[in-house]
């Protein structure tokens, strides 16, 4: 395994020619690339990521510390500032280094006097990136450094590459899922008939969700164990992607409370993840 820094803020943690990943940690760890035997798994809109002013469509973001929006802007009290959409963790430059142990990629973002301006903890987060034939993992651990329980909610939002909506089928999924849409409770199936029309719906899994692409003639399958089995579905036509994102909890849950994890003083949280190619 070799680890390159490619410049311009790109590293490359690179197994052969056709199995390699590329990760922009200065703007905020994100996995900008990912090769897998010659194939592109990711999706990623490269002018969209030159113009900083934009958020990042594409790659996999990291979602912390929270994923999607909170209804009560103030959670922490008018001193701090408003938490946008998904967190600040996207937005931050994280450390990156190389586990010649393990042969894996090490991203980690500790607060700052930034982060506590909207978020009163001090914390430290350790992500390693697992690099393996037509397999990705990730180890994910979150420290506490507080005096206080610290509420988190952690998510990765990978975008991959499609052949067209009309040749993916879904094969492991929940029956219900939550319409982040409109917040109700519906029918998976006949949300995912909708895909090419724009869809945004978070299920409760067992751990683990998967779709195949007849066009590309591969399974795409998301492994996430418990406490990070919730699996958020969105796609975004007209762009050829589809998203399959593991979180811990659903949006707003650090005021809702629901699955709402809160890491004890001095503490840590271990989560894992990762996804699967199978060619067919």
């Amino acid at each position: 395994m070799e680890f390159i820094n490619k410049g311009s803020g790109i590293y490359t943690l690179k197994k052969d020619d056709n199995n390699f990943l590329n990760v922009c940690p200065e703007r905020g760890g994100i996995i900008t690339n990912w090769i897998s035997n010659n194939q592109s798994i990711l999706y990623f809109d490269q002018e969209r990521f030159i113009d900083t002013t934009k958020s990042i469509r594409g790659g996999i973001p990291i979602l912390f510390p929270i994923c999607g929006n909170l209804e009560n802007n103030s959670l922490f009290g008018n001193k701090y500032i408003d938490l946008m959409q998904h967190g600040f963790a996207r937005d931050l430059n994280w450390d990156c280094s190389f586990n010649k142990i393990n042969n894996s990629l090490c991203l980690s973002l500790s607060d700052n006097n930034l982060t506590r301006k909207y978020y009163p903890f001090y914390f430290e987060i350790n992500l390693e990136c697992i690099l393996e034939d037509k397999h990705l993992s990730f180890n994910i651990d979150i420290l506490n450094k507080s005096e206080f329980k610290m509420p988190i909610n952690f998510g990765l939002h990978p975008y991959f590459n499609i052949s067209d909506y009309q040749n993916l089928e879904f094969i492991e999924y929940s029956r219900n899922c939550q319409n982040q849409k409109n917040n109700c409770l519906e029918q998976t199936d006949y949300l995912l008939r909708n895909l090419s029309k724009g869809i945004d719906l978070l299920m409760y899994s067992s751990g683990q969700t998967s779709f195949k692409d007849t066009g590309f003639k591969r399974k795409i399958t998301l492994i996430n164990p418990s406490p990070f089995d919730i699996c958020v579905i969105w796609s975004d036509p007209p762009r050829k992607m589809i998203c399959m994102e593991p979180w811990t909890s659903p949006r707003n849950s650090l005021e809702t409370g629901i699955k709402k994890i809160q890491i004890s003083p001095y503490s840590r949280k271990k989560l894992s993840a990762s996804i699967r190619i199978d060619n067919y």
